[in-house]
């Protein structure tokens, strides 16, 4: 019999038993670190959902250390929750039917309204003519403030041999025998995806005026106002495509489907920016897997940034790609994993937010200068940054939020550091997170989408309406404008004038 050591003295056991109480001593060591690091993980979701309820939705980090310190300047980032992966999401909301009819229906015009009235006469003259009556057409219109009717009054002339009629042509109307005026389609569609107000709202708010307007009939002149400036998201496209540098993001968006009656499918609005010339496209796909970027970014040759979803991985191998990453999002890591290692994320908050501040000091240069500033200082900071890193991930463990958060980091942080070869470059990806929270507030809003068709028409609106705004265009001005000269335009006549980037107001 071999002894073993107690503390209190020694006692004569089996090796065999003592053997046995060795692995089960290892295993419960192991049990107890397991369980270690799932109460861990448990508090910081915890304090994760406590900040998405009760917290600001700022991540500016206020150093304890130093108070004096200047801070990131992220006053404006959203920390909204990671979408739910789940394939259906069930709707108890009554389910808006789009209009299948052919055409468009048509509103009563009350008679209380205002009537402005043209009269257009025949282009050739009619003189000796005699005039037999007239052909009337109403228009429902909007002025800031107010709406009317727009009648457009033709007069009909008889030839003096009794051979003919003339009348004055009618222009052409955004929707073809419809009696909706471009003002009152930029009218709905502003309220729509900038106020982000559902049908039904809108249909209150007209009967609140004395109009009675139904949703079908708004989703009826949506489409065809969506139909007409479909020509200008493909060339919007296009100019988009021809850029070197890119930022892309994706958000859900629920659309109901005829295969999943009562539940909703779940879609994706891709988002595609160019920082540069401030053009925006939104592309909807049915799913979050690699086929929607993959046909979007068919042609397009230069710099692409993102977060670190994996659906982008496979353009590491493409040649005519770079890839940057989003340091916010890195930074986002760190910030979460403050309640599991408190001084090891405020080393590191510390050193990301040296870099925000040189960020700050060069917004109003040239690409040359920020170029230059970037090499002299933040490149100093990013070495240091990965010496800490590979140091730091030998000594956390992998499963903890502070491991992942360094080991999430090492894994880009080639991305991560190459806005510094380059001084249009942007350190992360805020400026394409900014253009998404417009449809966060719309699908809050109206919840979801009618039909994939919809979803897309929706996209081509929220993009333009984006775009508009990058370029300090009102929206509504720029929809009324361009939906009143589109059926004007010929085959071969120049569109780019309309996108929003080379829009120019009729003074």
């Amino acid at each position: 019999m071999d002894q073993a050591f107690h503390p209190t003295g020694t006692v004569t056991i089996p090796i065999e038993q003592y053997e046995t109480l060795l692995a089960e001593n290892a295993l419960l060591k192991e049990s107890l670190q397991e369980l270690h690091e799932k109460s861990n993980k448990i508090e910081q979701e915890l304090e994760k959902f406590r900040r998405m309820l009760f917290g600001i939705s700022s991540e500016r980090f206020v150093s304890m250390v130093d108070p004096n310190q200047i801070a990131l300047g992220l006053e404006g980032v959203e920390n909204l929750a990671p979408p739910v992966e789940t394939e259906t999401i069930t709707v108890t909301h009554r389910k808006h039917q789009e209009d299948q009819r052919k055409g468009h229906p048509r509103l009563e015009l009350p008679d209380s309204l205002p009537r402005e009235v043209t009269v257009i006469e025949p282009k050739e003259d009619v003189s000796g003519w005699k005039k037999i009556g007239e052909e009337s057409s109403e228009y429902l219109a909007r002025r800031r403030g107010s709406f009317f009717v727009k009648r457009i009054v033709r007069p009909k002339y008889a030839a003096p041999d009794g051979e003919g009629v003339m009348i004055g042509e009618l222009p052409p109307m955004p929707i073809h025998k419809g009696n909706a005026d471009a003002s009152i389609l930029a009218y709905i569609l502003t309220n729509k995806f900038v106020y982000h107000l559902p049908w039904y709202r809108q249909a209150q708010m007209f009967k609140n005026d004395g109009l009675i307007l139904s949703e079908s009939t708004m989703i009826g002149w949506m489409r065809g106002a969506c139909n007409l400036i479909a020509p200008l998201y493909d060339l919007q496209k296009q100019q988009l495509l021809l850029t070197h540098y890119l930022q892309a993001d994706e958000t859900p968006i629920p659309v109901l489907s005829q295969d999943a009656p009562g539940s909703a499918h779940k879609g994706y609005y891709w988002v595609y920016f160019d920082p540069v010339r401030k053009i925006l496209i939104i592309d909807y796909q049915h799913g979050r897997g690699r086929e929607g970027p993959t046909a979007f970014l068919k042609e397009f040759k230069g710099a692409l940034q993102t977060d670190g979803y994996s659906v982008y991985d496979r353009f590491e191998h493409n040649p005519d790609i770079t890839l940057l990453a989003c340091m916010v999002h890195a930074r986002r890591k760190f910030d979460e994993a403050k309640l599991n290692d408190k001084d090891r994320t405020e080393e590191m908050l510390l050193l990301i937010q040296k870099l925000y501040t040189i960020e700050r000091s060069v917004m109003n240069l040239s690409p040359e200068e920020i170029f230059n500033i970037r090499q002299q200082q933040a490149v100093p900071i990013l070495e240091k940054i990965e010496t800490w890193l590979k140091k730091h991930i030998q000594e956390t463990l992998p499963k903890s939020a502070i491991g992942q958060a360094i080991a999430y980091t090492l894994n880009l942080w080639p991305r991560l550091t190459r806005y510094v070869e380059d001084g249009r470059f942007k350190i992360d990806n805020n400026l394409i997170e900014n253009t998404i929270r417009p449809l966060v507030i719309g699908r809050k809003n109206y919840l979801f989408a009618g039909s994939h068709e919809a979803a897309q028409r929706a996209a081509m609106i929220y993009s333009f309406v984006g775009t508009c705004k990058q370029h300090q265009i009102d929206p509504y001005l720029w929809l009324e404008d361009v939906l009143a000269q589109l059926p004007s335009f010929k085959k071969n006549d120049d569109l780019s004038v309309l996108i929003p980037m080379n829009w120019k107001p009729v003074s």
